[in-house]
């Protein structure tokens, strides 16, 4: 009964984690589709003196709802000392003259599409956002609204904090936007954590069944040493049967403590090393279940030089003690047997002292039981 629990126990589990997994892994292939990131090209032009200075380089990229073209125009920073455009008011110092131009702005403040709508909504043909100081020349996707036709670009703010400088000195800057190369990101940070969290959860289960399995083999390599010691010892405790005219039959005699029955003829008892005596049908099995003799708590099994942790393995041990003795009768069986071993008169068994305050009904049918052997028996 115990093994079938067992392995329907770990049946259940394994099904339930296979469908946890199988869910955890659609959801993972959901929610982290693969997405395209381009960079953008961008060909800076200014003049120094009578010099034409261009830097050409793959500095920047689009934000995730950009259009993807070329853009070509002057750029042109908001006015005051707030740069990040988020007030609807804000204005550009740009010549009446240039037809096309693109807002260099500031991050923070305000969202990314706020930003935009401002500068679209003043003329620009495109939007440049640098990022935000002590971040070097990191750029990242931007995500935002999209509006049609106007490019969005992120740049380091390194790149554009020299650009405005530029712009703040008088210089007349242009830029040429175009689209760079594609990148494929096929995971986020969400799907990072997703995974991290997934794979300790998964090597912590994978842990927690190994050591299982490993700590059963231990125990059933332990109960099956144990078994083979129980029966080699409970061959050493002497077997009696009881016949007309012994002592322990009379009106007067006693009763087995474990089940309260008065001994009759032909009854089989065994005798603990504590010189007590009981059925044996009845004194096997609760040696089993207690270890220690039901009238003066001798540990039985610990005098046998057996060690056991009788709370813990009761169950296991009568199980395994039922499966591994071939040759047992149960109690009805014995019962039925007409012809017992025949025992001699001389051979008297301890009186047992009647103790009501430590008699136990523990009845437990059809549980490990040994033969009587005569070579065990007295003539």
């Amino acid at each position: 009964m115990t093994l079938l629990k067992n392995g329907t126990w770990r049946n259940n589990t394994a099904s339930s984690w296979l469908l946890k997994f199988t869910f955890l892994w659609l959801f993972s292939q959901y929610s982290c589709t693969a997405s395209a990131v381009w960079t953008a090209y961008m060909n800076i032009s200014f003049h120094v003196g009578n010099r034409m200075l261009s830097e050409l380089g793959e500095t920047g990229v689009f934000g995730r709802s950009s259009a993807l073209k070329r853009v070509t125009g002057v750029i042109v920073p908001p006015e005051g000392k707030t740069q990040n455009a988020c007030n609807p008011t804000t204005s550009f110092s740009r010549t009446k003259n240039s037809e096309t131009w693109l807002a260099l702005i500031e991050r923070g403040g305000c969202t990314f599409t706020q930003k935009i709508k401002v500068a679209t909504e003043k003329g620009a043909s495109g939007v440049i956002i640098y990022n935000f100081p002590g971040t070097g020349n990191q750029v990242f996707p931007m995500t935002h609204q999209a509006f049609e036709g106007i490019v969005a670009v992120m740049i380091g703010n390194l790149k554009g904090m020299e650009i405005l400088h530029l712009i703040q000195k008088g210089v007349h800057v242009t830029v040429m936007v175009e689209v760079g190369r594609k990148h494929i990101i096929w995971m986020n940070h969400y799907f990072v954590s997703f995974m991290i969290v997934t794979t300790a959860t998964l090597a912590y289960f994978i842990f927690y069944h190994i050591r299982r399995l490993w700590i059963a083999r231990i125990q059933n390599r332990r109960w099956q040493r144990l078994t083979t010691d129980i029966k080699r010892a409970f061959g050493q405790l002497q077997l009696r049967v009881l016949k007309e005219g012994d002592e322990e039959i009379t009106p007067n005699g006693d009763s087995c403590v474990v089940c309260f029955e008065l001994y009759k003829p032909n009854d089989v008892v065994r005798i603990l090393t504590c010189k007590h005596f009981f059925h044996k049908n009845c004194i096997d099995p609760w040696i089993l279940a207690h270890g220690t003799c039901p009238m003066c708590k001798c540990d039985i099994l610990k005098a046998l030089g057996i060690q056991v942790d009788i709370e813990d393995g009761t169950e296991s041990l009568q199980v395994l003690m039922s499966s591994e003795l071939p040759e047992i009768l149960s109690p009805r069986e014995e019962e039925a047997d007409n012809e017992p071993p025949p025992a001699r008169m001389s051979d008297k068994a301890t009186p047992v002292e009647e103790n009501p305050t430590s008699q136990n009904d523990d009845r437990q049918a059809d549980l490990v039981v040994e033969n009587v052997h005569p070579s065990t028996l007295t003539a």
